[in-house]
């Protein structure tokens, strides 16, 4: 990758590009994938090269390994964060996923707990092994999620079953949360790793511009009126119509071949 636009990354994170598709993975693994203070500052620092990428339009996230996806902060360094006016403006590696303005596919191992859950569901799509484990332990701890388990999981799965998960801190099996919601695709172990690759590709392929616009117009769908987005909805499709991918894709089809965006 472009070391000028890539910063160098600590060894608990690993960041590699191929064909369109960047993958992130959280390399933890004899500690369950948790996240550190440092790893949620590089991440913040790699946001703003994933989103200048022109090469890359897909992002997979995961976690080193079978045992976790990610365990969320760990606790043992949770006192590094300073006092609570500083945790309170701490670097929040949840966020940083959803700052990524490129798709996001969430490929899930093992435990996916805590900051970890948060992580999830930040992403934009999530594939599960049947292996998965979901859940919200905060309240075991003495606390709620403090970057997104509250305000997503009710935007999943429904507001009773988010509150069971956020009131008991529970795990839910993989085909639980496939069940309600909290995973969009569950996966036999053996199949997992080519389901999200081929998945990341077939977006990878599209326009990168609409792509990116289609992601944000479900976030806006999430936050605004009907009305609001339907309007807003139509302005960018109509803006998708100035781009030359949008012109290319007409050729395309006309000339009974595969089309080849620029993302222009």
């Amino acid at each position: 990758m472009d070391e000028m636009l890539y910063p160098q990354l600590p060894e608990e994170l690993e960041a590699t590009r191929a064909d369109g598709v960047l993958t992130l993975t959280l390399n933890r693994p004899a500690k369950l994938n948790t996240m550190t203070p440092e790893m949620g500052k590089a991440l913040m620092s790699l946001v703003p090269a994933i989103n200048a990428d022109d090469e890359v339009r897909a992002v997979i996230l995961q976690g080193k390994g079978e045992r976790a996806f990610s365990a969320g902060s760990d606790v043992s360094v949770l006192d590094s964060y300073g006092n609570n006016w500083e945790l309170r403006n701490r670097v929040d590696y949840a966020r940083a996923i959803w700052a990524i303005r490129k798709p996001v596919i969430a490929k899930i191992r093992g435990y996916c707990i805590g900051g970890g859950l948060e992580m999830a569901l930040m992403s934009d799509i999530r594939v599960a092994a049947p292996g998965a484990r979901f859940g919200a332990g905060e309240i075991k701890l003495g606390w709620h999620g403090g970057a997104g388990n509250t305000q997503l999981l009710p935007r999943v799965v429904s507001s009773g079953k988010a509150l069971q998960m956020l009131l008991t801190g529970d795990l839910m099996a993989a085909e639980d949360a496939r069940a309600d919601g909290l995973v969009d695709e569950l996966r036999d172990e053996e199949e997992i790793d080519a389901y999200v690759s081929e998945l990341a590709a077939r977006i990878a392929a599209n326009a990168p511009i609409a792509a990116q616009l289609a992601k944000h117009l479900v976030r806006v769908a999430q936050s605004t009126s009907l009305e609001v987005g339907l309007a807003y909805e139509n302005d960018t499709f109509a803006y998708c119509f100035t781009t030359q991918d949008s012109a290319e894709g007409r050729a395309a089809f006309l000339e009974k071949r595969d089309p080849e965006f620029q993302g222009r």
